[in-house]
Parts: C-alpha cells; sequence; structure tokens
C-alpha cells in the first residue's frame, strides 16, 4: 500500500468525535479550556488570557492547515456535545511513511478519562490502516512526565532526548523527548488500547 497524505476527515468513536478544527470551536473551547495554567503548562504557546487570544491561536492552527502543514482536529465530547480540546497530525511524509501526532491540548475536566485514549486510538487506526503510514511518533517536553507517561501507556517506544530542541514562551531551551510507533507494532497496541477502552 502506498503511503498518503493526511487531509481534514471526520473520525467517531463511542466517546469522541474528531472533527475538522474550525473558528466555530472556539467558545466551547474557550468555555472548556480558557486560560488554565496547567493545560498549557507544556504547549509551545503564550497562555492565552482571553477568548480573542484563543481564537488568533486557532487562527494560526487553521491556517497551517490550509496551507498542507498540518491537519488539527477538534475532540468533541459525545456526550455533552461540546468541545474539549484539539490534536492533530504534522510532519508528514507519504514517501517516507511516517507522520506526527500532536499540538494536543485538553480541557483539565476530561483528563483520565476515555477523551484522550480514544483520540489516539481514532488517529492511530487512521494513520495505519487507511492512510498506510509505517511510523508514527510523538515529541513532548523531556521534562513533562504526564505526557510521556501517557505515549509510554499507548505502546509507543522511547527513542531518545533532542537536546536544546525548541524555545520555550518564556526563553529558556526546552530538551524534546520523542517516542515511536512502527506499523508492525501497531496490532498489538491497537488491541490494548480497545481492551482499556472497554473497562471504560
Amino acid at each position: 500500500m502506498t503511503a498518503k497524505l493526511p487531509s481534514p476527515v471526520t473520525l467517531t468513536g463511542r466517546h469522541i468525535r474528531l472533527e475538522p478544527l474550525e473558528r466555530r470551536h472556539l467558545a466551547d473551547l474557550w468555555a472548556t479550556v480558557g486560560s488554565d495554567p496547567e493545560v498549557w503548562r507544556w504547549i509551545l504557546v503564550h497562555v492565552p488570557t482571553s477568548e480573542e487570544e484563543l481564537g488568533a491561536l486557532l487562527d494560526v492552527r487553521t491556517a497551517e492547515a490550509a496551507a498542507g502543514e498540518s491537519v488539527y482536529f477538534t475532540a468533541v465530547d459525545l456526550t455533552t456535545g461540546r468541545a474539549v480540546g484539539i490534536t492533530g497530525y504534522h510532519d508528514f511524509s507519504a514517501e517516507n511513511e511516517y507522520l506526527e501526532i500532536g499540538g494536543t491540548w485538553y480541557a483539565r475536566s476530561v483528563w483520565r478519562t476515555a477523551v484522550n485514549t480514544e483520540a489516539k486510538l481514532l488517529l492511530l487506526t487512521h494513520a495505519f490502516e487507511e492512510l498506510g503510514m509505517g511510523r508514527v511518533f510523538w515529541k513532548t517536553d523531556a521534562l513533562n512526565e504526564r505526557s510521556r507517561n501517557a505515549v509510554l501507556r499507548l505502546g509507543a517506544r522511547f527513542e531518545g532526548v533532542h537536546r536544546r530542541d525548541r524555545l520555550r514562551p518564556d526563553g529558556t531551551w526546552r530538551d524534546s523527548a520523542y517516542f515511536a510507533m512502527l506499523a508492525d507494532e501497531w496490532p498489538a497496541a491497537k488491541s490494548r488500547l480497545a481492551e482499556r477502552l472497554s473497562r471504560g
């Protein structure tokens, strides 16, 4: 199978729906996420202090998507119908059969729920089984233990740390921890994720 580049699509699970990020999601995202410092602590953007500032960030993300540089999704909680965060595909290559999952942030109210697990299950299934990718990877601040542990729970493998990899908004340099999953590792990971979701 020849790999395909990602494009806007809607992916629906039992708990959430991932739909292309649009400006219409702004009100929900501000209401559910807002300027919560814990949500934004590890994100490489300045913390939005108003709905207008969050809207400007969404405009940047949708412009990146329009330019073909990324594909961003809004996570919509199917119980409430409200947007609770975003995630996306980045740094992709059909020729080399890889893509990154990242740019993820969720309202603290859905941390430790099925939201992130199902979002990753939907994104990984689409990447490996529909786009034909051979490698999916993640990178996170090396100091972000919560994110690092979450990626490991997906079944990804730690690949090392890139030192002085990104400039943080506060002017300090971040080391980035890299993780990846290969296509032949996906079936076992998929089974574990599906089992975890079935337990609630």
